[in-house]
């Protein structure tokens, strides 16, 4: 391959990267809408309301029948529902936008379309953040957690080559990170509430199940690990993590996938500890967690490989 054609594959290569880029932000932003949201109806016409919410939109919601407004404000706090509409009276819309603002403003307009009136009683059951009462600012605070994983990842293939010094490498990063991180988000933004160190220890866990994927993707296939480790971290894990909006408005099953990456994970876990006193924080805890062992078995099978391969005797002369 010349130097003129190896130049045009580049460049070709490069734009095809760019399509896929444009394809992987912009089709899920466009794409937002309800997809077996789990939402609650209560009160005495709870099974009306539910029909009317299921013919406005089928299959938009998971809808769950309670009893009152107690028990829907309970569900909300469980992370079981991400909001409720109570009937009695008046119609009176409960939501959480500590879980989704965008989710809150949906039901809000919902809410307001069912019951006829342009304006519908709201409580914020659990409240984002005040300094960030929107979630603009949540969603930008965890891409730079992946982004210096993958940039500590590439560090660690490039700078050091011991197995055990890079397993040393990704253990201070994590701490490092996590404390430094959360000193900023807490300390200065102000960005989140809760326990500084929990949420600490979440920012250091994602740090190491990334910058770990990268270097273990480097051990077992080379250089090309971590392109391929940050390209799987930034196409599908930024765009379908629901960081800024919910995994149940992404094009399915790409909601579900996003969860199953550290980025979605990480938002999920960190709205948990911080605003729902660690409800429904097991399941991305685990997939953190399995991120985080898969990383540190293959690089040691990838060391392990490294020391087995033969080496090619001298030649005599």
């Amino acid at each position: 391959m010349t130097v003129t054609t190896r130049a045009v594959a580049v460049g070709i290569v490069a734009a095809l990267v760019q399509a896929l880029m444009l394809v992987a932000f912009a089709w899920p932003a466009a794409n937002l809408k309800p997809r077996d949201l789990p939402v609650a109806v209560a009160g005495p016409q709870a099974a009306a309301v539910a029909g009317k919410l299921s013919a406005h939109d089928p299959g938009a919601f998971e809808i769950h029948t309670l009893a009152d407004e107690s028990a829907a404000v309970a569900a909300i706090g469980d992370r079981e529902v991400y909001g409720a509409i109570v009937t009695g009276g008046e119609p009176r819309v409960l939501v959480a936008s500590a879980a989704s603002p965008v989710v809150a403003q949906q039901l809000t307009a919902i809410a307001q379309q069912l019951s006829g009136s342009a304006v519908a009683p709201v409580r914020d059951v659990v409240a984002a953040d005040p300094h960030d009462p929107r979630g603009a600012a949540f969603g930008a605070m965890v891409l730079p957690l992946v982004m210096a994983g993958i940039a500590a990842g590439a560090l660690l293939c490039l700078l050091v080559s011991a197995v055990g010094a890079r397993a040393l490498g990704l253990v201070t990063f994590g701490i490092a990170a996590g404390l430094l991180s959360m000193a900023v988000v807490q300390g200065w933004l102000r960005l989140l509430p809760g326990n500084y160190l929990v949420l600490a220890g979440v920012a250091g866990l994602v740090s190491v199940s990334v910058a770990g994927t990268i270097v273990a993707l480097h051990a077992l296939i080379g250089p090309p690990g971590i392109g391929l480790g940050a390209l799987t971290m930034l196409l599908i894990g930024n765009p379908f993590s629901g960081a800024t909006s919910a995994p149940e408005l992404l094009p399915r099953p790409w909601g579900t996938i996003g969860q199953s990456l550290p980025l979605g994970a990480a938002a999920s876990l960190l709205r948990s500890v911080a605003y729902f006193d660690g409800r429904a924080a097991a399941g991305p805890l685990a997939v953190l967690l399995i991120w985080t062992a898969a990383a540190l078995v293959l690089l040691g099978a990838g060391a392990l490989r490294t020391r087995r391969a033969p080496v090619a005797e001298p030649v005599p002369a």
